[in-house]
């Protein structure tokens, strides 16, 4: 067989492409990221008009921990995110185990149905969801904001508890069968504990999209039903103000810190 040699030119091309994908890189990053800096450190700015600096202070956190509407903001956000990831976390773990382990009659169609929320658009699904209260007579409230984000939360679980579920080997659960378990022993000491990793990511992914979701949100918030992305829309409409800047660079924090949780769960799995 004869031996594989790399002319000169090819080796320049070679280096050539290496450096335009780096390059290419660098300036994606800087483009997707440059502006969530510059808002983080804007945050920290003494003037009023957020667009001009005139020196480092932090009385702008201090004025957004003390505003009322804000810690009212914060507990609605909180209420629905914590309830949609556990009733989410729930029935998407049990659909998961459904789709992966079990046959039955529409189980190809259910799955296409069961991935929709991550397909369509936000404002198509908001828009149903608010035409589906509206012919049922049902009051927008924090209820309603809770119910369509456990709508398009159990996909996201699904899929992240599904994919561990493909990798467990299935001979463990046998095995217990064999040592005399029964199905809910089984299901109970040998599936749930494997499967927990990837139920604790498709968790926090799942308390992540609540937190940070504003079109859904948005069509369905009531009276007294104000979640934090809501606050900020409503706030930024007179203008961008440096406690809109505070606000959005802690959930930018949170929600970052959830989202590294869950990548570090996963890639542990």
């Amino acid at each position: 067989m004869a031996a594989t040699t790399i002319t000169p030119r090819n080796k320049i091309r070679k280096s050539f492409n290496e450096r335009a994908l780096s390059w290419l890189a660098i300036g994606m990053f800087i483009f997707l990221y440059l502006p969530i800096i510059i808002l983080i450190v804007y945050s920290f700015n003494d003037n009023r008009f957020a667009s001009v600096w005139t020196g480092f202070s932090t009385r702008w956190y201090t004025e957004v921990f003390n505003d009322e509407s804000v810690r009212n903001a914060f507990s609605v956000s909180m209420w629905v995110a914590f309830w949609s990831t556990v009733i989410s976390t729930i029935l998407g773990t049990l659909t998961a185990i459904a789709m992966e382990r079990f046959k039955f009659w529409g189980k190809a169609t259910y799955d296409a149905i069961l991935y929709l929320p991550i397909i369509i658009p936000d404002i198509v699904m908001a828009l149903s969801t608010l035409l589906f209260f509206v012919i049922l007579g049902i009051s927008l409230s924090r209820y309603t904001i809770l119910i369509a984000h456990v709508a398009f939360n159990i996909a996201f679980v699904a899929i992240v508890v599904r994919a561990r579920l493909a990798d467990m080997d299935a001979s463990l659960e046998e095995a217990a069968a064999d040592l005399g378990a029964n199905p809910w022993e089984t299901f109970r000491r040998i599936t749930v504990p494997l499967l927990l990793p990837g139920i604790v990511a498709g968790a926090l992914l799942a308390f992540t999209l609540s937190l940070d979701d504003f079109v859904i949100t948005f069509f369905m918030a009531g009276p007294g039903s104000t979640t934090l992305p809501v606050l900020i829309f409503s706030k930024i409409r007179f203008g961008a103000s440096p406690e809109v800047n505070v606000i959005s660079t802690l959930m930018f924090m949170g929600s970052t810190l959830l989202v590294i949780i869950s990548l570090m769960i996963q890639r542990r799995t």
